[in-house]
């Protein structure tokens, strides 16, 4: 008997669905994509961060911007102040902040360490607020697998889930360096430091792990929020560890 339009569309769906699923299995219990979003893990993995300066050039015209952002997660911008006013500045908590001018509602995202020199900068109307590279942070995949056969061991590259740890964001994911494991005693090797820089001395310069209990702490020390100011990771909230940075096309390597 000859297809109907409605037999070809069934196909297509139980087709889509079963991909769907394999892809939700896969993410689920293998690797899962993740998105490195600040400089906490520098240099071993990057966030969004910048370049200032420089000049357009013809791979920064469509389309081969887009050819270039897709190799190396790079994209010249150039923004320019609608009003005259002062800047201001709100944290979106993912690595970005949204950058405005005075009373106008118009806004653009720049990442972090682009803004420090911006906060509260007065300009005038069409001076150029900030140009330069912003630069895509990592994708990586994320083992979820490995744990499931051996424990997790001190050097390895964390990713684990926020909720109910307090002082964080909750519902959200950090990615760190595993520093001490369960009844492993760690000296911290970077004290933290207060708002003005000094080193706190409120802080246990040696920490020792409870049952189940995992330290975490960023390659950049002095850009990352992690155990040093707020305790533990339970074992509950591990998600697994990070296996290799499959873009940046250019950047692809394995994690270690």
């Amino acid at each position: 008997m000859k297809k109907t339009l409605q037999d070809f569309a069934k196909e297509w769906l139980d087709t889509l669905v079963v991909a769907i699923s394999v892809a939700m299995a896969f993410r689920a219990y293998f690797y899962e994509p993740f998105n490195i979003p600040t400089g906490s893990m520098q240099p071993t993995l990057w966030g969004y961060h910048t370049q200032e300066g420089g000049e357009k050039g013809a791979w920064d015209a469509w389309p081969l911007s887009w050819a270039k952002w897709l190799w190396s997660g790079e994209s010249f911008v150039e923004y320019k102040a609608p009003v005259s006013g002062q800047i201001r500045l709100r944290d979106r908590n993912d690595g970005f902040y949204d950058v405005a001018v005075g009373s106008s509602p118009a806004s653009f995202q720049l990442p972090a360490d682009a803004c420090r020199q911006l906060y509260k900068k007065q300009v005038k109307k069409g001076e150029t607020i900030w140009r330069g590279k912003v630069i895509s942070g990592d994708f990586i995949f994320v083992n979820r697998w490995l744990w499931n056969f051996r424990r997790p061991r001190d050097g390895e590259v964390m990713i684990f889930a926020t909720t109910g740890i307090n002082g964080l964001m909750q519902g959200t994911h950090y990615i760190k360096r595993m520093k001490a494991t369960p009844g492993e005693t760690y000296e911290l090797e970077h004290l933290p430091k207060d708002a003005q820089g000094r080193v706190r001395d409120d802080i246990e310069k040696r920490v020792t792990m409870g049952e189940d209990e995992y330290f975490a702490c960023g390659d950049n020390f002095d850009n990352s929020f992690d155990s040093r100011y707020w305790g533990a990771v339970p074992g509950k909230n591990l998600r697994g560890t990070g296996s290799i940075v499959f873009w940046p096309f250019k950047g692809w390597r394995k994690i270690q």
